[in-house]
């Protein structure tokens, strides 16, 4: 009897620690914490805060490039550092091709960071503190990032031309495709917010500036002057008219006086259900804060979905 119990137990154990190990390999089972590197790579936080200090004194810009970096890998099969493979397809599709941009800076600063602990940092993890850092740098807010992500070993460009919000999109779609990632129609309205740095290439916000009537009409012409009706499809516009480089506020001010550069962003503001937030939001800096750092907290909470293959990624252009 004492054997056949010995026998249990030990069938108990193994059969635990298979499951064990089968939650270990799927990504869903990642618990993050803002300690997870603390013992094993504890100068990351201010390897990367430097890295992204000189990409943005270099160009102010890059901050924006590498918040909407971080926007686009974490809607496609979560913030797994899938962006930034030069394999797999997600670079080329429609939503990243020619627009997302900053590899380079993520590939210093992981060139860095595997100095100071080899193999121990996925790039996933080194693009979501750049992507805090780079909103802080700016004058936004800063938080404390969740940290134990992996990288996936592929890409998806069919996820990538599918899941990523347009600049055409209506207020509906932008609050069904943020809906798809468990994010609230709050999240959605505070995220947008990432639009109060950064610029747009012509060819997105051309037919707004030519074609729609509710955009303030010196603002529709001063875009002009810049965006031709035909040509000129690279030259950019900042998303905010008021403040270009500062992480504030004034995106929704835009908003509310039909300023929003792109479609997608007027949309919030156009008698629809994210009206009065938006109105909050442009009067109440500190509760747009407040809003951003929380839906950030949550978008970059999104792991690859079970069974996906993931690594600590030596390059994070390809897999090991």
């Amino acid at each position: 009897m004492a054997t056949l119990a010995r026998s249990s137990t030990a069938f108990v154990a193994l059969a635990a620690a298979f499951v064990l190990a089968v939650a270990l390999g799927g990504a869903q089972a990642q618990q993050l914490s803002p300690n997870f590197y603390s013992r094993t790579c504890p100068n990351l936080a201010t390897i990367v805060r430097q890295g992204m200090a000189s990409a943005v004194q270099k160009e102010k810009r890059m901050g924006a490039s590498i918040l909407r970096m971080f926007f686009h890998d974490c809607f496609v099969n979560g913030c797994d550092g899938s962006i930034l493979l030069d394999a797999g397809g997600e670079k080329s599709a429609g939503p990243n091709a020619n627009s997302v941009r900053g590899f380079e800076v993520i590939d210093a600063i992981k060139t860095q960071v595997e100095a100071s602990c080899k193999a121990t940092v996925s790039c996933a993890d080194i693009l979501a503190l750049a992507a805090r850092d780079g909103v802080n740098l700016l004058g936004g807010p800063t938080w404390s990032v969740p940290l134990g992500r992996k990288d996936s070993r592929t890409g998806s460009q069919s996820l990538a031309n599918s899941n990523l919000p347009g600049p055409g999109s209506s207020l509906a779609t932008l609050i069904r495709m943020f809906g798809n990632q468990g994010l609230s129609a709050r999240d959605m309205t505070a995220l947008s917010g990432a639009h109060t740095i950064g610029r747009s290439q012509c060819q997105f916000f051309r037919s707004r500036i030519y074609t729609e009537s509710n955009i303030n009409g010196s603002f529709a012409a001063l875009r002009q002057r810049t965006c031709p009706r035909s040509g000129g499809d690279a030259n950019l516009a900042p998303f905010d008219v008021q403040t270009p480089d500062g992480f504030d506020n004034a995106y929704y001010q835009n908003l509310v006086q039909q300023k929003g550069l792109l479609h997608s962003d007027q949309e919030l503001f156009n008698g629809g259900s994210q009206d009065a937030l938006v109105r909050q939001y442009s009067t109440n800096p500190s509760q747009f804060s407040s809003d951003f750092v929380t839906a950030m907290i949550k978008m970059g909470n999104l792991l690859p979905s079970a069974g996906t293959q993931t690594e600590v990624r030596l390059n994070c252009r390809k897999a090991n």
